[in-house]
């Protein structure tokens, strides 16, 4: 009889060549190898570095791209699997705003990535130079899919490490910075880092340092993002969203539940319109969680009058954006104004060595509406991540960095700041 053992290779080879002379299609499959893990086998490493930034969402793998390029040491900690937060994971992939009221106001590593990411896809860009009659018609749409591995190559290019699937679990000052250790599965991590960048969206790790943080007992619906019957383009077309009223990103559990009545109620729609299911985002977008109580806050009154505060450090540009159970009317800013974000806006009050930057931002509700989009976090990102690198090289907290020299590295890396020409 026939020796019946075959081998993997063989039996893919032998089904490939059955499926090819039955005319099926087959897809090519190709092979790469991983580089080894050093000390792979240890489940408790202990780092030395100069920045750690937590989350690697919008603001996150921003600041942490441009704390590599000034030269700093940088660990990006991310509890999922990609960069890109609201953008990637979310699906929210057409980023505003960059741009207001016919000029560009915010540009940078943010902007590099976007733009990066529109050309190796062969989209579009809109024309900054008209002023829309809607916002959301200059809105950049995005390949989701292409700007989560271009923005890895990016921070490969820049030195940061990033650790995938783990998250703080304890936050310790100490003489030198802080003391955070980390949980994934499989590993522990100890990292002594001289400064610190929460861009979690809710200021996870400023709660777990003990610093106060801002909420109110009602949130923003979230969204899950979903394509029935028509397959959906990355790049070119928005899909479809359904609110999900309660979303809350607390904690694992709040996270869970959202997740869980987004999926329930997507795959009931698709029986009750027979249509497949083309497309799923992996989790809810959410819009609002906790703030910083910051140095300085930004009231809506700030950002409706567009005031350009005596320390800003970007630009941010979108309507008052409050989402309820009713839906959502964006109020759009009076003409001309466009609002500023201060450097002490992205830092909780009596800290030292610890900013934010995101949508956790020192502000009211309705400021942080307009606030919390794609382009100001990304800017919001690269002014911490300059002012972090800045502090840990001269020794000092972050508002001890002359403004001068923030500004400085800022434009020296393409960002736009408040009042230049």
């Amino acid at each position: 009889m026939k020796n019946m053992k075959t081998s993997r290779r063989d039996f893919l080879q032998n089904s490939l060549i059955g499926t090819a002379g039955l005319g099926l299609g087959i897809a090519s499959t190709s092979e790469v190898r991983a580089d080894p893990v050093p000390s792979a086998a240890e489940p408790e490493i202990t780092q030395d570095i100069d920045v750690l930034v937590v989350g690697g969402g919008t603001a996150g793998h921003v600041a942490a791209i441009q704390a590599g390029r000034a030269g700093a040491r940088v660990l990006l900690v991310e509890r999922g699997s990609q960069l890109g937060g609201t953008m990637t994971t979310g699906g929210v992939a057409f980023p505003g705003l960059f741009d207001a009221w016919g000029r560009q106001v915010i540009a940078g590593i943010g902007w590099e990535i976007v733009k990066e990411s529109v050309e190796l896809d062969g989209g579009t860009f809109p024309d900054f130079a008209r002023v829309p009659q809607r916002h959301w018609h200059n809105q950049v749409y995005t390949n989701q899919f292409l700007y989560a591995v271009l923005a890895e190559e990016k921070c490969e290019q820049a030195g940061v490490e990033i650790a995938y699937y783990e998250f703080p679990r304890n936050v310790t000052k100490t003489d030198t910075g802080w003391q955070v250790d980390c949980v994934g599965f499989g590993t522990t991590r100890r990292v002594n880092c001289k400064q610190l960048i929460d861009c979690t969206g809710g200021a996870e790790v400023v709660g777990l340092a003990g610093l106060p943080r801002l909420r109110e007992d009602e949130t923003q619906p979230g969204s899950y993002l979903f394509m029935l019957g028509n397959a959906h383009e990355p790049g070119r077309n928005q899909i479809h969203r359904l609110y999900v009223h309660g979303a809350d990103s607390t904690n694992s559990r709040t996270v869970t539940r959202a997740n869980l009545t987004g999926r329930k109620t997507i795959l009931a729609k698709a029986r009750d319109e027979k249509k497949r299911i083309m497309h799923l985002q992996p989790e809810t977008g959410f819009r609002e969680s906790y703030r910083i109580d910051g140095e300085t806050l930004i009231t809506v009154n700030d950002y409706r009058a567009g005031r350009v505060f005596e320390d800003a450090v970007c630009y941010a540009f979108y309507p008052v954006d409050l989402h309820t159970r009713e839906g959502v009317r964006p109020e759009p800013l009076p003409r001309g104004n466009v609002p500023t974000v201060p450097f002490r806006a992205l830092i909780p009050k009596n800290s030292r060595d610890i900013m934010v930057a995101g949508r956790c931002v020192s502000s009211d509700r309705l400021a942080n509406s307009g606030l919390r989009v794609q382009a100001p976090c990304m800017a919001m990102g690269q002014a911490a991540g300059v002012a972090a690198t800045l502090a840990a090289k001269k020794g000092a907290t972050p508002l001890e960095v002359p403004l001068e020299e923030i500004h400085d590295l800022l434009r020296e890396h393409n960002a736009i700041i408040p009042g230049d020409a």
